[in-house]
């Protein structure tokens, strides 16, 4: 609900401003609420939806007869053109992140019972054998057949979102439609401007209140797309757990990061980014940007400090409510 509530009110309130679409679809799918808005037709926005509702039943961990489910239960599975791109661009995205991001802790979040919403911290000897089953290098993708470890389970969850609206802006290409703003639950595809030729602001949950925002960038475009420890949590003997798990660890990430944005013209990209740079934190964030400068991120910590590189601070305003530390990162730094 919290994650609902932070979408709803933080993505697609601040795109509007004051205009109204020509034409809205507003459905769940993977997992969480998305809302279409585009200045086209509304076969255009149906086209939209289906294209994603298609996708999540090729992607979806959870089903045993998706694309991903069956490799998970088989151990082999030949797969579709689209699963087999976004598994590709995943493999990649591993080994380019150094393992930040890994589509093979799968098992590892489930036994802290964020699948299922039974919380519970494994124990030490319960993680290290779950570690042993996980490794994205471990996976083999050859054409569209797909070949994992035995016991090894993948979730295309930290990338889904992402891919889902980079095949949105296709179809929307593809269609001649120029304008819209696409809310897939975090992820946002910023696309052309506003009628009144304005970039698209999109907001950025304030973890502590998520019906609110601590500020916005005004993009067009462009894919905002934002991971953040508020998002999914349980607390436990008077610490809190959140469900981004480091894959070296197997336990969730506590590394003083709160949230991560990450805006880039891929929403496989983005969305992939904000998950990796959430678990190297601001250190490995920033040295992993200056390595690539391909996309821009802001990071928010839990000494109020709030890290944004210097693209992202040309289109980042801050709510008049708030007095984070800004603090700017440039390529000489």
């Amino acid at each position: 609900m919290k994650k609902f509530i932070c979408v709803l009110l933080c993505l697609v309130f601040l795109s509007g401003c004051g205009y109204s679409s020509a034409a809205s679809e507003s459905f769940e799918c993977m997992d969480t609420f998305m809302k279409i808005d585009i200045y086209g037709s509304a076969d255009d926005a149906a086209d939209i939806r289906a294209e994603i509702e298609r996708l999540n039943g090729l992607f979806s961990a959870q089903d045993e007869s998706s694309d991903i489910g069956r490799l998970n239960k088989n151990g082999t599975a030949d797969l579709s053109d689209e699963t087999a791109d976004l598994l590709s661009q995943s493999l990649e995205l591993c080994g380019e992140t150094g393992g930040a991001l890994d589509i093979s802790v799968y098992p590892i979040v489930e036994a802290w019972g964020f699948i299922d919403r039974n919380y519970r911290v494994p124990g030490e000897s319960e993680l290290n054998t779950l570690l042993q089953s996980t490794g994205y290098n471990k996976i083999e993708l050859s054409g569209k057949t797909a070949k994992t470890d035995s016991g090894m389970k993948l979730d295309l969850g930290a990338v889904a979102k992402g891919y889902a609206a980079d095949k949105a802006v296709e179809i929307m290409n593809e269609n001649g439609v120029t304008s819209g703003i696409l809310n897939l639950g975090g992820t946002v595809a910023a696309v052309g401007e506003k009628p009144n030729g304005e970039k698209w602001r999109v907001g950025i949950c304030d973890p502590e209140n998520t019906a609110a925002y601590f500020g916005s960038v005004s993009v067009s475009g462009r894919i905002v797309a934002t991971s953040g420890s508020y998002e999914r949590y349980f607390e436990s003997g008077g610490k809190r757990y959140c469900h981004i798990i480091d894959p070296k660890t197997g336990c969730p990430t506590d590394n003083g990061t709160v949230s991560v944005t990450v805006i880039s013209e891929s929403g496989t990209r983005s969305d992939a980014l904000s998950t990796a740079l959430f678990v190297m934190g601001i250190d490995g964030a920033k040295k992993y940007w200056r390595s690539h400068r391909d996309f821009e991120f802001i990071l928010l910590d839990d000494k109020n400090n709030l890290w944004l590189t210097d693209g992202a601070e040309a289109s980042f305003k801050m709510n008049k409510d708030y007095d984070y530390n800004l603090k700017v990162i440039t390529a000489s730094d």
